[in-house]
């Protein structure tokens, strides 16, 4: 289990927590982006993009990466990591170290630039990439291939929820850092 930095953070990622366990956590038959069925889902873009809880995954998020050293800019797959990364983007304007964010395409665009990676400019930059809810990590590693392909370097990838399938060993394998807010036995819940 993560514990924020400071009581007043900490009572942030508690209140985040009541939160997910009161509007984001919906019972049922699911089918997760892996393809595993679950009686479960959280559905944090309920949350990343409601007005309450934005502020505090924002400053969750930048106290969760706050020791990954030389990171300039945050982001992640389209469209779980776009709100999270403006959210810590806007914490850290308040901060000595602000950090700008980048939003990975699914696929390079096929007009204008032909851009994959929208933003700051990742080439020859530490970043680290951001993410919701994570199941295989497989969204995330494919934020880190589109980056590295742009010359970025990818240290770290960071979510609010780590529903402890597996994901932190599929990115620990690719010789990133995880780290996780919040996991399931903070929300009350078991494995799938």
């Amino acid at each position: 289990m993560t514990v924020a930095s400071t009581p007043a953070l900490e009572a942030d990622r508690q209140y985040l927590i009541a939160l997910i366990q009161d509007e984001a956590v919906f019972h049922g038959d699911f089918t997760l982006s892996s393809g595993k069925k679950a009686t479960y889902y959280v559905d944090m873009r309920k949350l990343t993009l409601d007005h309450r809880a934005a502020p505090s995954i924002g400053r969750i998020m930048l106290d969760l990466i706050r020791d990954v050293d030389g990171i300039v800019a945050v982001g992640g797959l389209t469209l779980g990591a776009d709100p999270i990364a403006n959210a810590v983007m806007h914490e850290s304007a308040r901060t000595h170290m602000p950090l700008d964010a980048f939003v990975v395409r699914k696929e390079p665009k096929d007009h204008g630039r032909g851009r994959q990676v929208e933003g700051a400019d990742v080439a020859g930059k530490r970043v680290v990439v951001l993410e919701d809810t994570s199941t295989t990590g497989q969204s995330a590693l494919k934020a880190v291939e589109a980056l590295r392909r742009e010359g970025a370097e990818p240290v770290a990838v960071a979510v609010i929820v780590d529903r402890k399938t597996g994901a932190q060993a599929a990115v620990e394998a690719e010789g990133l850092q995880w780290l996780a807010a919040i996991d399931l036995d903070d929300l009350g819940l078991e494995p799938q």
